[in-house]
């Protein structure tokens, strides 16, 4: 099936759906450091969403903060991609539109935060050239300028 890429379209629902598929996917799970339910409410509410569907259903998600006083940084707080679209370059398609998004809205930097143990996510973030921030013992903080 095709992929449609779209940005703040999901509902609620389609969040929640899609944060319960992925959620054996993060290290630690996902759910072991939110209400899901609540996270997803909060995502439909509060962020700027970069979504990738495949029909109905929400296969891609990245979803960013873009309030911080004085456009310093946009931080982006979720990264997901459905196990069964793994290796396709979805995430990299939707991290390469938040980053635009933020450069065209005047952001300085992009920042994310990421479980050290997590190589497959840090290589993805290393790849569209964020860099190490802060390195602390369970969790390192990326950023990438935007600066000309």
């Amino acid at each position: 099936m095709e992929l449609i890429f779209d940005s703040n379209r999901a509902d609620i629902r389609a969040l929640n759906a899609h944060l319960l598929a992925c959620d054996s996917q993060f290290i630690p799970l996902l759910s072991d450091r939110v209400d899901l339910a609540a996270y997803g409410a909060q995502l439909a509410t509060h962020a700027e969403r970069f979504e990738a569907w495949s029909g109905d259903r929400l296969i891609g998600l990245v979803a960013a903060y873009d309030n911080a006083p004085e456009r310093q940084s946009i931080f982006v707080t979720n990264v997901s991609v459905t196990p069964d679209r793994h290796g396709q370059g979805i995430a990299t398609r939707l991290l390469s539109s938040c980053i635009d998004y933020a450069r065209d809205a005047g952001f300085m930097r992009v920042a994310l935060k990421v479980d050290a143990r997590n190589e497959r996510a840090r290589a993805l973030y290393r790849a569209l050239n964020f860099s190490d921030a802060a390195i602390g013992t369970t969790e390192v903080e990326m950023t990438l300028s935007l600066k000309a």
